[in-house]
């Protein structure tokens, strides 16, 4: 459910979004079990989640602000 309502956020936002998929899952989780000792483990995850998803709307050639 939380995925799903950073999807939303993100779009609300303006923000491009990202989707965490199977393969990125364990890190997602490691990212949100370390968050209070290291932050960078779910930030660089979620980056990283969401440069596959500008691959993606490039191939699609739907234009988006960075």
């Amino acid at each position: 459910m939380g995925r799903l309502i950073l999807l939303k956020e993100c779009l609300r936002h303006g923000i491009v979004p990202f989707i965490i998929p199977d393969g990125m899952r364990w890190y997602y989780y490691r990212g949100l079990a370390e968050w209070d000792c290291e932050p960078g483990y779910l930030i660089d995850t979620c980056l990283s989640a969401q440069d596959r998803f500008r691959e993606w709307l490039d191939y699609f050639r739907i234009p988006y602000e960075d």
